[in-house]
């Protein structure tokens, strides 16, 4: 077996409600970080993301791109501004922090070429005291962009959905219940993460 089965098959072997969504989504994705290059650009297009559904995002972050000249680098969202940047549909607190995380590369506060030595928890950290990042945004980071596989967002709609879809709970489960559960995968939380996402999928392909 793979790493990325074997890892699916742990999963299964923690909690057995996840065998069906395994046998239908099959091994967990690759995880590879983004060449340093991408991180910025990445990291932005989470900031649009934050809240939005998933088609809504992907439109509103084509406006920015454009507003960016067509492509987002740290210089091109300092030279569009906040005005112009609101004008692609963000919010004022999304345009506000895509223009402060831009002052954060550019004065070295953010270092993203040291992330890839930095754990968890120093990165978020680092990333968070940009204004309007947060928790989520971060955790998305991490595991999309960075590759980290033991990444628990708990802050993430969609995983308590597919959680409490999995789990059969009467409730969309909160926050803290989640965090608590997230102690059985120590090591695969953000592989987890994905198979709440998927559960999600498939509950709604089959209405």
């Amino acid at each position: 077996m793979s790493l990325r089965s074997d890892i699916a098959a742990d999963i299964v072997r923690r909690d057995r409600v996840f065998r069906d969504v395994v046998a239908l989504a099959g091994p967990v994705p690759r995880r590879r970080p983004t060449p340093v290059s991408s991180r910025f650009p990445t990291l932005i297009s989470s900031i649009t993301s934050q809240l939005l559904a998933t088609s809504t995002a992907a439109t509103i972050h084509a406006r920015v791109i454009s507003a960016c000249g067509g492509e987002v680098t740290v210089e091109s969202v300092l030279n569009a501004g906040p005005d112009a940047l609101r004008a692609a549909g963000l919010s004022g607190t999304k345009a506000a922090a895509m223009i402060d995380l831009a002052v954060h590369v550019s004065d070295g506060r953010v270092r993203f070429d040291h992330h890839g030595r930095m754990s968890d928890e120093e990165i978020i950290a680092e990333v968070t005291a940009v204004h309007g990042v947060g928790p989520w945004t971060t955790h998305m980071y991490l595991m999309h962009t960075l590759g980290r596989r033991d990444v628990w967002p708990i802050g993430d709609l969609g995983v308590r959905n597919g959680w409490s879809l999995l789990h059969r709970l009467d409730e969309t489960i909160t926050q803290k219940q989640l965090k608590g559960h997230g102690e059985t995968f120590a090591g695969v939380r953000s592989d987890v993460a994905w198979y709440c996402w998927q559960a999600v999928h498939f509950e709604r392909a089959n209405r």
